[in-house]
C-alpha cells in the first residue's frame, strides 16, 4: 500500500518539507509497512509574478501624497462617519490667540464677552435647523440645490442627513464654541460636509455623484449656512486631514494592494493559475500516481484536493479509473463548493460522480472557512463520506491544523479498512 500526499495552495519548498515530514511520520506510525510519498508541485506549477509585480500600480515606486489623495482620504472618513469632522471641531474648539478665546473654552464661558451676546455659531445652527425643516425630496427644493440633489440621487437621504447633523450633540457643542465669524464660517463648511457625507452614505451604491458635484453641493450648503470658502488652516480640517493621511492615503492603499496581490500571489495565484492551466498539474499528478503500483491512497489538501477530484473524475468519465487509485481523502477542500458553483473542471453542476471514481473521504472543520461538505452535493452516493475535525483553532490556522489531529489519522485508518486496502 502507498500513500501519496498532494499539498495545497501557496505551499513552497520549505513549508512543504515541514508539512510532509509531519504527515509522513503520523502515517508511518499507523501504517508501518506502507510507502508514504509526496507530490510537490508548488514551484513547478504554482503561480509567480512573471514581471515582478509591474502590473500593480504604485508597487514599484513610492507614490507621492498629493492634495487629491488627502481629499479622497478625508471623504473616506466622512462617508464612514459623517459627524467625524464635526466631532473634532466640537472637542478641539478654536485657539484665536485672543483673551477669553483660549482653546478649550466655550464662548458662553468667556468673561470678556458682551452681556447677552450669542456665539456666532448659534446663527449657523439656526440656519441649519431652518434648512432641515424645508420640504426636501424629489424636486422639493427649487434652484440649483434641488436640481443637484435630484440629479445625483441624493434627494431621499438629504433631509435625514440634515436632521442628523442639526440634532447632534456635536453640532450643539461646536456651535457654542464658535464665538467669532471666522469660526462660524468654518462651522458652516464642516456642517455642509457632514450633511453631504450623510446623504452620500445613505444613497450608497445608488448615488450617481461625481466629486465635482459633491464639492458643489458642499459650496451651496455652506452658502446657505452663512459661510464662505473653507477657512485656510482650520483646526478641524487639519486634524481630520492628518488622521485621514494615516489611515487611508495612497501609500497605504499601495501597501494593501501589494499585500492583496504580491503577498497573496502564492495562495490566491495558485488557484487562479490552476483554473486557467490545470491540465498541467493534473498530468503531473497522473504521472506520479501511476509511477508506482497500487493500491494508492491519495491525500489532497485544499487545492490539492480540487486537482485530485478533477483528475479522478475526468479520467473515470473518459477512459476508466486512474490505475491504482483506490481511496481519495480530501482535507479542507473547496471541491464541493466549486462543484455547486459550476467551477469544477470535471463535473457540471448536478452531474453524478462517474463510474470508476474511488471512495472519497472528505474531511472538514467548521472553523475552516475553506472546507466544504461533499456528501450533501452528491446525495445518495455511497462512495462519498464527510468527516468533521474540531481543531478548536480559528481561521486561518484551522485550515492547516488538521495534520496534528489524531482523529484525522484514525479516520483515514478506518477508511482504508473499509476500502479493503492492505
Amino acid at each position: 500500500m502507498r500513500f501519496l500526499f498532494v499539498h495545497g495552495t501557496g505551499v513552497r519548498r520549505d513549508r512543504h518539507d515541514t508539512l510532509f515530514a509531519l504527515v509522513r511520520g503520523r502515517l508511518a506510525d499507523r501504517f508501518p509497512g506502507a510507502a508514504v510519498d509526496s507530490c510537490f508541485w508548488g514551484e513547478r506549477f504554482g503561480a509567480a509574478l512573471g514581471s515582478g509585480g509591474r502590473s500593480v500600480p504604485g508597487l514599484r515606486t513610492a507614490a507621492a501624497t498629493d492634495t487629491a489623495d488627502t481629499e479622497t482620504a478625508e471623504w473616506g472618513l466622512l462617508l464612514a462617519d459623517p459627524l467625524c469632522e464635526l466631532r473634532v471641531l466640537a472637542e478641539a474648539g478654536w485657539d484665536t490667540g485672543g483673551p477669553g478665546h483660549a482653546d478649550g473654552h466655550d464662548a458662553a464661558d468667556d468673561p470678556f464677552a458682551m452681556p447677552g451676546a450669542q456665539p456666532a455659531g448659534t446663527r449657523v445652527l439656526g440656519l441649519l435647523h431652518r434648512l432641515a425643516e424645508a420640504p426636501y425630496g424629489p424636486r422639493g427644493e427649487g434652484g440649483e440645490l434641488g436640481a443637484l440633489l435630484d440629479g445625483t440621487g441624493l434627494a431621499p437621504g438629504f433631509r435625514p442627513a440634515l436632521l442628523t447633523a442639526a440634532d447632534s450633540a456635536e453640532a450643539a457643542r461646536a456651535g457654542a464654541r464658535a464665538a467669532a465669524e471666522p469660526q462660524a464660517r468654518e462651522l458652516a463648511t464642516t456642517l455642509a460636509r457632514s450633511v453631504t457625507a450623510g446623504a452620500l452614505a445613505a444613497a450608497g451604491a445608488d448615488a450617481d455623484c461625481t466629486a465635482a458635484e459633491r464639492d458643489r453641493l458642499v459650496e451651496l450648503l455652506t452658502t446657505r449656512l452663512g459661510g464662505g470658502a473653507r477657512v485656510p488652516g482650520a483646526r478641524a480640517a487639519a486634524l481630520l486631514g492628518r488622521l485621514a493621511l494615516r489611515v487611508s492615503t495612497q501609500p497605504l492603499l499601495n501597501a494593501w494592494r501589494g499585500s492583496l496581490t504580491v503577498g497573496a500571489t502564492p495562495a490566491l495565484g495558485d488557484i487562479l493559475r490552476y483554473q486557467a492551466r490545470g491540465t498541467e498539474l493534473r498530468s503531473f499528478l497522473h504521472a506520479r500516481i501511476t509511477a508506482e503500483p497500487g493500491p494508492t491512497v491519495l491525500i489532497g489538501h485544499s487545492l490539492g484536493g480540487i486537482a485530485l477530484v478533477d483528475l479522478l473524475a475526468l479520467e473515470a468519465a473518459s477512459g476508466g479509473p486512474v490505475p491504482g487509485a483506490e481511496l481519495l481523502v480530501t482535507v479542507g477542500s473547496q471541491a464541493p463548493y466549486l462543484y455547486e458553483l459550476g467551477a469544477l473542471t470535471a463535473l457540471p453542476p448536478g452531474s453524478a460522480l462517474p463510474y470508476g471514481f474511488p471512495r472519497w473521504l472528505n474531511v472538514y472543520d467548521r472553523q475552516d472557512v475553506l472546507s466544504y461538505l461533499a456528501g450533501p452535493v452528491f446525495p445518495g452516493d455511497p462512495r462519498v463520506t464527510d468527516h468533521e475535525i474540531r481543531s478548536r483553532q480559528p481561521f486561518p490556522a484551522s485550515h492547516s491544523a488538521y495534520w496534528k489531529q489524531r482523529s484525522l489519522y484514525e479516520r483515514i485508518e478506518r477508511a482504508v479498512a473499509e476500502a479493503g486496502i492492505g
